[in-house]
């Protein structure tokens, strides 16, 4: 029997062993003696209550106890809905440790409904505390002399709690930094008032008023750099006389195509007239004969006729191809009528 007692007796030990370590494993008894240990007391029940809610208790009562030795007055109640509603409860609890060292006003409901509308409530402390500067990117602007700038600037801004929910971001202060950029530039007469007076920029845009509805406070507009771009106006003057040219160009051609169809219409009217000529002329035998058959013409008439014609074709081929010269008027020709 003796034998047979000392397997049972590994066996209940054993059995012992691992109800103790599945209980501890469901019950965080070292969170509970820590929690104990720094002077935050939590029921034990509370612990198995997190753990059938699917919470982790680390994650409630490591934050607890950091509030707890900052002197932070936070409920596990609270701190539990705000983890059960998606928040990070580690980072409110900074952010109240950090508010609260810097003397800023923020209460837990504040923080969670920062977190909760995801915005880094720690970092918005830390930028009140310490404000953080924002460069824009290159601002290009044109000056009523047509001459272009490109201005890059600096903006330092201070996170501002109250309006951290529902407020604009960096990209809204950035873009409003860069709309008075171009209209003050744009208001300028000449570019070199606004090289040689470059805070003029930041004091107008600074009294613009650009912060309202955002989540920051700007301090400072400083403009850290300020070049000298195209010349804008010349280019668009050149774009002009060029697109003036192309115009011309156009109508002289619509002008010379005109021309050349007038030309055209003329030679065919010309043509026409010569048709009309030579139609003309082809009645005259038809003409010539209805004459002789009536008695109107007779033969002396028509051979005389004929050396009229012929005299008159042979001055024409003198005349054209440079021959003899014609006679003076008044003598008889060689063919004389």
């Amino acid at each position: 029997m003796a034998d047979l007692s000392w397997p049972i007796l590994l066996v209940a030990i054993g059995l012992i062993l691992v109800a103790l370590a599945v209980v501890f494993s469901f019950i965080p008894v070292g969170l509970w003696i820590s929690a104990l240990a720094a002077g935050v007391r939590v029921p034990i029940i509370t612990l198995i209550g997190m753990r059938l809610r699917r919470v982790p208790p680390h994650r409630i009562i490591n934050p607890l106890i950091k509030a707890d030795k900052a002197g932070i007055d936070v409920s596990l109640d609270k701190l539990e809905a705000h983890y059960l509603a998606g928040g990070n409860v580690d980072r409110v609890v900074d952010a109240l440790i950090a508010a609260q060292r810097a003397e800023i006003p923020l209460t837990f409901e504040r923080a969670a409904a920062i977190d909760l509308a995801g915005r880094d409530v720690l970092q918005a402390v830390q930028v009140s505390v310490n404000p953080r500067v924002v460069e824009t990117p290159v601002v290009a602007a044109v000056a009523k002399d047509g001459i272009e700038l490109r201005v890059k600037a600096r903006v330092t801004v201070r996170a501002n709690i109250d309006r951290l929910v529902g407020g604009a971001g960096e990209e809204t202060i950035i873009a409003r930094v860069g709309e008075g950029i171009v209209t003050t530039v744009g208001s300028a007469e000449d570019h070199k008032a606004v090289l040689e007076n470059p805070d003029s920029i930041s004091r107008v845009v600074l009294n613009k008023g650009l912060d309202a509805g955002t989540a920051f406070e700007i301090l400072s507009i400083d403009i850290a750099d300020v070049d000298v771009g195209r010349n804008i106006g010349a280019q668009l003057q050149m774009d002009r006389a060029e697109a003036d040219k192309n115009i011309a160009q156009a109508k002289a051609e619509e002008r010379r195509a005109m021309a050349v169809a007038a030309e055209h219409e003329m030679r065919a009217r010309v043509q026409e007239m010569r048709a009309k000529v030579v139609e003309a002329e082809a009645q005259i035998p038809l003409a010539i004969a209805e004459a002789f058959r009536q008695g109107r013409l007779g033969v002396f008439d028509y051979y005389a006729l004929r050396n009229l014609q012929a005299d008159t074709e042979m001055r024409a081929s003198l005349a054209g191809g440079g021959g003899r010269e014609e006679p003076p008027s008044g003598q008889p020709t060689e063919r004389g009528s």
